[in-house]
């Protein structure tokens, strides 16, 4: 299959175009590479660079490629951020989603994977979170993807659209030759891996006293080669549906710290923090709608295997992608 991934770049986008190229699929890569990076671009796909804010660019590269599907990871993703510049939020993650929309409408593209997150959810009445319940976002981030998400709908409705959105949390780890390097990093684990690699001199904790078992929050880390996996099957779909994506456990912060150190072998000094505001104290998604519906089962539930494929990454690329 011919797929396009818009914002192919990035971490997860890298990670899925590679896995793409693995099985045999021919891959073109769309990013301005504001977040992502031009290494992080697999030397076997073929790259376009170039803003989603610019409709007739996109069209023309979905008119010159011809792909048979786009995945879509064009996104800003910082929860944090988005309540400090909600216009960014919604210009680029609905304005310009609209742009790569219109110009798959144009072009005669009408099969979409998208990127989306289970912040649409807000703080759940249960966990782990299903597809069964209400989406209420506490923030511009998650409200953006919610927002894009019901535009999907209509445009399924009326243009005949058929797509895949995919809902998850916390993705982890790294392949071979694409792991995580954020230009501003706000993730656990390679935060806490720069402090075993000696660029940071300590990790921080946010809340000891949430009503988890040890004090600390809960997430639901999900290994970014069973990402990669359930977008690719996404592909196969017969009908456009939303899936939530997890392994159905979590970690807490201070699990994934302690395993951090069992893998790297390094002591990683902590200082504990306040609690910041939000964060609820235990985020887990459910999946098994996707199980049931595409087969698909995430391989490496193991917190170990997830740290040890980002710390070997890392450790091959101290620098990260150095640009």
């Amino acid at each position: 299959m011919k797929v396009l991934v818009v914002g192919g770049a990035g971490y997860i986008g890298s990670v899925c175009a590679e896995l793409l190229l693995n099985e045999g699929h021919s891959v073109g890569i769309f990013d301005n590479l504001s977040e992502g990076h031009r290494r992080a671009v697999d030397s076997r796909a073929t790259f376009m660079e170039g803003d989603l804010a610019d409709r007739d660019r996109i069209q023309s590269c979905l008119a010159e490629f011809e792909p048979e599907a786009v995945m879509h990871f064009a996104a800003s993703a910082l929860v944090g951020e988005s309540m400090e510049n909600p216009s960014k939020y919604f210009r680029n993650n609905i304005g310009n989603g609209l742009n790569l929309l219109d110009a798959m409408v144009a072009t005669g593209r009408n099969q979409l994977v998208f990127s989306s997150t289970c912040a649409t959810f807000g703080p759940p009445d249960k966990v782990p979170i299903d597809e069964s319940l209400p989406q209420r976002p506490i923030n511009p981030y998650g409200e953006s993807k919610l927002a894009f998400e019901k535009i999907l709908r209509w445009y399924g409705e009326i243009h005949g659209l058929r797509f895949i959105s995919l809902r998850y949390f916390n993705a982890a780890g790294a392949s071979e030759n694409f792991g995580e390097e954020h230009r501003v990093e706000t993730h656990l684990i390679p935060n806490v891996l720069q402090v075993a690699l000696g660029l940071k001199p300590h990790v921080e904790i946010y809340g000891t006293d949430y009503d988890t078992p040890d004090g600390t929050c809960i997430r639901d880390y999900i290994h970014i080669l069973d990402l990669a996996r359930a977008h690719i099957l996404a592909l196969e779909a017969r009908k456009s549906e939303f899936y939530n994506l997890g392994t159905g456990g979590g970690s807490s912060v201070r699990e994934v710290i302690d395993c951090c150190r069992r893998v790297t072998g390094h002591k990683i000094p902590v200082v504990e923090k306040p609690r910041r505001a939000g964060d609820p104290p235990r985020l887990i998604a459910a999946s098994d709608k996707i199980q049931k519906e595409l087969g698909w089962r995430p391989q490496f539930q193991n917190l170990d295997a997830i740290i040890e494929s980002a710390w070997k990454w890392h450790r091959k690329f101290p620098s990260g992608y150095g640009d």
